[in-house]
């Protein structure tokens, strides 16, 4: 393999649908172009930030020359881990919820409504790849005249950005490289292993019984399309009541319904440890009342919060400033700490995906 290709990319399952995923966001036969002398703008990352930064540096019509870069897959978060896959999810979620509710609007439906996870998932698979040209190397090259990279890209210098073995020069500088769930610091966690948005979407098999470790948009959102598909589900929060960052109307709406639903809700959680058993993933914790109890899963959903993706970029060479908790520093302008580089997503950003 020459420098200016990049390794493949795998997505499990890899079935016919992200098969197709694949091909269009991070194609294993792509070769990254020969760069130009100095491009006007170099953008890290081809998440939403960096999808819509570089096509509308491109799309202003002046001739400006703009490079992507991405290490994994294009379209980030949204289109692969995030929106797109779990907006599906709680679509099939509601369908069930509406059904199982259908007496109250004069409709007669069977008792036992039966749910067929594995196609509520390959669903999910086929709607994602439908869309994914959308996101796709080939047309952002060719739409918008945009040179695309996929390998990891550093800063080497003031003015330089290397993409594998290769160095592209920039006038200006975007990092867009998004974030990642925050990896729970709790013993036995790594040992029984745990998913987080970027692993629950590739399941074929429902879990019927599942902790979800944070009481946040993602944590709640997937605990209650879970519960609604069938499974058993309980929700650690060490908050005293979930989505406390909303407002406090709607977040207790929310709650009562989560617990009408039949979702236990453990608030004001302490995860002590984790152990893998026959029987399953074991968690043990203290919850509000300070008592030591434990439950057991077949898996561990984690959704307690974001880290920015900041490893790896070199930005201390570069003077940008940034937070391993918060990301890099921005001014209301998003312009970092070095005038030539700016930052724009999930990267800067307090409130993340």
């Amino acid at each position: 393999m020459s420098s200016s290709q990049y390794q493949r990319v795998i997505v499990p399952p890899m079935d016919e649908y992200n098969q197709r995923l694949v091909n269009y966001v991070h194609p294993g036969d792509w070769v990254n172009p020969k760069p130009v002398d100095c491009y006007d703008l170099v953008v890290i990352g081809a998440g939403t930030a960096g999808l819509v930064t570089a096509a509308g540096a491109a799309g202003i019509g002046v001739g400006l020359k703009v490079a992507l870069i991405e290490r994994h897959l294009m379209g980030g978060d949204c289109l692969n881990v995030g929106c797109v896959p779990s907006k599906c999810l709680i679509r099939s979620s509601r369908v069930v919820a509406e059904m199982r509710n259908a007496a109250a609007f004069g409709v007669k439906v069977p008792d036992n409504i039966e749910v067929d996870f594995p196609a509520v998932m390959e669903r999910m698979r086929r709607l994602r790849a439908g869309i994914s040209h959308h996101d796709s190397a080939k047309r952002f090259k060719d739409t918008y005249g945009i040179d695309i990279f996929l390998g990891n890209g550093r800063f080497t210098g003031d003015d330089t950005i290397e993409v594998n073995d290769t160095t592209l020069k920039f006038k200006k500088a975007v990092i867009a490289t998004g974030a990642r769930a925050v990896r729970p610091r709790v013993e036995g966690m790594e040992e029984a292993g745990y998913l987080t948005n970027e692993t629950v979407f590739s399941l074929t098999e429902r879990p019927n019984r599942l902790a979800v470790i944070g009481g946040g948009p993602i944590g709640c959102e997937l605990a209650q399309s879970f519960r609604r598909l069938g499974c058993e589900v309980v929700l650690f929060h060490r908050g005293s009541h979930i989505l406390n960052k909303e407002d406090a109307d709607a977040a207790d709406i929310v709650q009562k319904v989560f617990l009408k639903e039949g979702i236990r809700l453990v608030l004001g959680a302490k995860l002590n440890r984790v152990e893998k058993t026959e029987a399953g993933k074991t968690l043990h914790f203290n919850s509000c009342t300070g008592l030591e109890e434990s439950v057991t899963v077949d898996e561990i959903l984690i959704g307690a919060g974001r880290a920015p993706n900041v490893e790896g970029l070199n930005l201390e060479l570069v003077g940008v400033e940034y937070d391993q908790r918060k990301g890099v520093k921005v001014n209301d302008y998003l312009e970092t700490t070095n005038p030539k580089i700016y930052a724009a997503g999930d990267i800067c950003m307090d409130w993340k995906f």
